[in-house]
């Protein structure tokens, strides 16, 4: 049979009804608008700052540490003493208390450290040397930045001092100790450089986004009006099946297109805010917010890349959020068949933050929707090139073409459309 053109008005017609029936639940307005404005800025300023102020908490909190045997009088002192800086506390000592066993008060949580030396320490360089055993909960973040960062930091000091004193008579200073020092300079692009150690983050929520703002006018255009009855009178009303299609594709897209700019403007207005605090703020919370957080700055280029990946990947995720629920009886079922789509989304967007160990060919950009996390993830860090944006966008879009070919063959089935 000879397919003919579709009329774009019709199209628009569907569109329009789907998301007519969509702009009616609050809960989607709030899911595609409110929730990328506020659950961005939470997990790329708020998740870093609490991070930072925890580190920082530990860091001019005492803890308590434990001491099985003595302890030379030089390492006693530096371990309970309180650094300062411009007469404030920025490292704060440990207050050190005598305990019988040393994992029973660790694992009881009485002390967060204890310090037991086997045999004695030597207070002076050129002695024989001794092993101080640490106990404490090694996969603990708390012990880390806490008790066992502080016993670990002392120790090397105390040591470097007892060299210092050894190397005095012989007229050398602290810097025989280090003949070579290392200053590490960043040579990545200033993007790079201001996006942050969470950058991999932004393709995983800006497709996670795309899905929860496409899924909800897909799965009610589809399964939805299976249950209310609707899709019947639809379908024998004079339209073609191709241009219902095509109306629901572009109805899901819309509201998908419309949650991803949303999730744009959450990142820059969250990069505003991660300069504006860092600027007003000192201390370890700052230094976090901005080495993790980092801002979303777009020139002209990156920002048109960045549309052509996210329409792309719009028309692939809508695309196969329609072939699938067209399958299903009733909106709880489509909801259950989608699931696995998102988990298809996350793990190739978590394993991103590893992507520096991977040699990024352009065959990888021409795999659906990870092709574009790379494309994203480029972009964001100022690196993207304009043949892997145009295999990534390409993937998606032939993706999108079979899938809508897919969901067509479908509403043109029977058994499918009535399958309730």
């Amino acid at each position: 049979m000879r397919s003919e053109a579709l009329r774009t008005a019709m199209v628009w017609r569907i569109a329009a009804r789907d998301l007519l029936s969509t702009l009616r639940d609050r809960r989607t307005l709030i899911a595609t608008i409110l929730m990328p404005m506020i659950l961005i800025p939470l997990l790329t300023l708020g998740l870093p700052l609490m991070l930072g102020n925890l580190i920082g908490g530990q860091q001019q909190e005492r803890q308590k540490v434990g001491v099985v045997g003595g302890l030379p009088p030089g390492l006693r002192d530096a371990l309970t003493r309180d650094d300062q800086m411009a007469g404030k506390v920025v490292r704060a000592g440990v207050t050190l208390v005598t305990v019988a066993d040393a994992r029973q008060a660790v694992q009881s949580g009485e002390v967060e450290a204890v310090l037991h030396a086997p045999a004695p320490l030597p207070t002076r360089a050129g002695e024989a040397s001794a092993t101080l055993e640490v106990y404490a909960k090694l996969g603990s973040i708390r012990a880390q930045s806490g008790a066992l960062g502080k016993v670990t930091e002392v120790v090397d000091r105390y040591n470097r001092q007892l060299l210092l004193e050894r190397l005095q008579p012989l007229g050398l200073g602290e810097r025989a100790l280090t003949p070579v020092r290392v200053q590490p300079v960043d040579a990545s692009p200033e993007q790079a450089q201001r996006s942050g150690q969470l950058a991999f983050l932004i393709p995983m929520l800006m497709l996670q986004f795309i899905l929860s703002g496409a899924m909800a006018t897909a799965v009610d255009a589809t399964a939805g009006e299976k249950e209310r009855g609707t899709l019947e009178s639809l379908l024998v009303s004079p339209v073609r099946r191709s241009e219902v299609v095509a109306g629901k594709l572009l109805a899901t897209t819309i509201t998908a297109l419309t949650s991803a700019c949303f999730s744009v403007l959450g990142f820059v207005l969250s990069g505003l805010a991660v300069r504006a605090f860092t600027q007003r703020q000192d201390g370890a919370g700052a230094e976090i917010a901005q080495a993790m957080g980092g801002q979303l700055t777009l020139t002209a280029a990156s920002a048109l890349a960045l549309l052509a990946v996210g329409i792309s990947a719009a028309l692939l995720i809508s695309a196969a959020l329609i072939a699938i629920s067209i399958y299903a009886r009733s909106f709880k079922e489509a909801q259950t068949y989608i699931a696995p789509l998102s988990i298809a989304i996350v793990i190739p967007a978590v394993m991103l933050q590893f992507s520096d160990f991977l040699t990024l060919q352009s065959g990888l950009y021409a795999l659906p929707l990870l092709g574009g996390m790379l494309a994203i993830l480029d972009t964001v860090r100022g690196a993207v090139t304009f043949p892997h944006v145009l295999l990534a966008v390409g993937a998606n879009l032939l993706g999108a073409l079979l899938l809508g070919m897919v969901a067509l063959r479908s509403f043109r089935r029977e058994e499918v459309i009535f399958r309730n």
